[in-house]
């Protein structure tokens, strides 16, 4: 006895077409920004922003977009839950890794004084 195996999802066509839609918006507000240059600044501002916020909200109204509001929301969520270090324990590590970096500088330096003093020196007598 064979199953169907076909899924059906709903929604999936009006979440396509309010992307659609989302994207027709922003490419129209595009589009009018630049046919409106003779009624001056303001308006090309104000159409350009308003169909921009238009996109914007048929966005959200879609599936994708409540998908990544509600990514956002459990993201703040997230750093609500950050243990940020004091200042006072920003300043001391800050100040361990440059230290870590200048003796780390100053050993990779002699290393290399040295390896060059065995190399060319003592095996190779290059140097006088």
């Amino acid at each position: 006895m064979a199953a169907s195996s076909q899924v059906e999802t709903v929604g999936a066509g009006a979440s396509a077409f309010k992307l659609v839609l989302s994207a027709l918006l922003i490419v129209g507000a595009i589009v009018a920004f630049y046919l409106l240059a003779a009624q001056g600044a303001w308006v090309q501002w104000l159409v350009l922003l308003l169909g921009l916020a238009l996109a914007g909200g048929a966005f959200l109204w879609s599936n994708p977009g409540r998908d990544f509001v509600g990514y956002v929301k459990d993201s703040w969520n997230e750093l609500k839950k950050v243990v940020w270090p004091s200042r006072k324990e920003t300043i001391q590590m800050t100040g361990y890794v440059f230290a870590f970096a200048v003796i780390m500088a100053l050993f990779l330096w002699l290393t290399d004084m040295t390896v060059g003093w065995v190399i060319f020196d003592l095996l190779l007598g290059w140097r006088d």
